[in-house]
């Protein structure tokens, strides 16, 4: 069986009335791609008819996949499992309440093809977030690059593309898919970003409000900070194994 050119890891938390249209919006938006990619739904401890909605989906469309928790495990959790079932070359996330646009994807697929680089990351443009949310998250986006010397324009922007090799040996921890791209780089990952699309949610609530996220945020920043200082960096100059002049090996930790 050939693989996927794409897998794409959509967490679920009570987001009932958006499996569908997420799916109908995906096929639309992807055209020819989407005879070769797959959709991994990981329903993380939904209370609604979620997990309902997405088997009746996967039982009309192969290309829909699913896993199910037991309980609420986070958003790291769901998209760590979807990351490991994932068969796809390429493997990208995507938030669940149609507010990322499923139509800015090839583009990003086509920039990691062409060997631009290992990572898209999106942009949010012209978000359509109320004024406290759209602050908050700009003092929060320059605090984490601050701290952890990064560039990254929109953290919080949820829409991305990988190679799967890359997550491979990837360990994810509570709140670290915020900072997948900085944990990326570490490994010698080239990261890009575009700018995307941003849709008004018209189904179901956010799951995240500003004070839940400012306290649990700074504590992950501190936590990545801390693996960065400690980070292993060494190139093998030579060994027994490699004929000298060949070029060393960078250390993966």
């Amino acid at each position: 069986m050939t693989p996927p050119r794409l897998s794409i890891v959509v967490p679920i938390k009570d987001e009932e009335d958006n499996i569908r249209p997420l799916v109908e919006a995906t096929r639309a938006g992807l055209g020819e791609l989407y005879d070769r990619c797959e959709i991994i739904f990981v329903d993380d401890g939904s209370t609604d008819r979620s997990l309902a909605r997405i088997k009746a989906v996967a039982a009309e469309d192969p290309h829909v996949r699913w896993l199910a928790f037991e309980r609420n495990c986070g958003q790291s959790a769901a998209l760590d499992a979807g990351f490991k079932a994932a068969r796809g070359e390429l493997v990208a996330m995507m938030d669940g309440d149609l507010q990322n646009d499923p139509a800015d994807l090839p583009r990003m697929v086509e920039m990691i093809e062409a060997g631009q680089c290992d990572c898209v990351c999106g942009i949010r443009q012209k978000r359509h977030d109320n004024w406290l949310r759209k602050v908050s998250s700009r003092i929060g986006n320059a605090t984490r690059n601050w701290l952890t010397h990064e560039s990254i324009r929109d953290v919080g922007c949820s829409l991305r593309v990988f190679r799967r090799e890359l997550l491979a040996d990837l360990k994810m921890f509570k709140g670290m898919h915020r900072f997948l791209p900085t944990l990326l780089r570490l490994e010698g990952a080239r990261i890009e970003e575009i700018p995307v699309s941003h849709r008004p949610r018209t189904r179901g609530k956010t799951k995240y409000g500003v004070w839940n996220r400012l306290f649990r945020g700074l504590r992950d920043i501190f936590a990545v900070r801390w693996m960065q200082s400690r980070h292993l960096d060494y190139r093998i100059k030579e060994s027994s194994d490699r004929p000298e002049g060949v070029e060393g090996t960078r250390a993966r930790a």
